[in-house]
């Protein structure tokens, strides 16, 4: 799999036992320190043992949440700037679909692209947008389908 342009990878492997469970640990520790919506504050030690206070805003708190989650999971985590702009390659990869289905998506027009020269990008934003309207269809989908065999029975 390739790296979106200017992904920052957290390490080229997957994480250890040990950082897997320090993730947990952190983010069980957020979890239970959640209130009201408000920043949460998190107390750390400095190298002097000297408490710094840190407040995390609601979505910069969510945004950790969901990374300590996948790295407590032991998925690899790559970041990918919502402005970045990406090849077919690379959002083929970030959708898990092949590069030539991409394509066929991008001439629906199912994707929003730009043509640079001869090549093709994709705004990663515009990607996202597709992936969460497939999603809900996908939903939308399995949930008809339960409906449907649940009249069977």
């Amino acid at each position: 799999m390739t790296l979106p342009a200017f992904a920052e990878p957290f390490g080229d492997r997957l994480p250890s036992a040990d950082e897997r469970a320090a993730a947990n640990q952190l983010r069980q520790i957020l979890a239970s320190q959640t209130g009201g919506g408000a920043g949460q504050k998190l107390r750390v030690l400095d190298e002097n043992n000297r408490a710094a206070e840190i407040v995390l805003a609601p979505a910069l708190s969510q945004l950790l949440m969901e990374l300590l989650r996948h790295v407590g999971s032991g998925d690899a985590v790559t970041l990918v700037p919502v402005s970045q702009m990406l090849t077919t390659q690379q959002a083929a990869d970030i959708l898990n679909v092949s590069r030539p289905y991409l394509v066929s998506l991008l001439d629906r027009g199912e994707i929003e692209h730009h043509m640079v020269g001869r090549h093709r990008r994709i705004r990663a934003e515009h990607l996202f947008d597709y992936k969460k309207r497939r999603d809900a269809q996908r939903a939308r989908s399995l949930s008809d389908l339960a409906a449907m065999d649940a009249e069977n029975l």
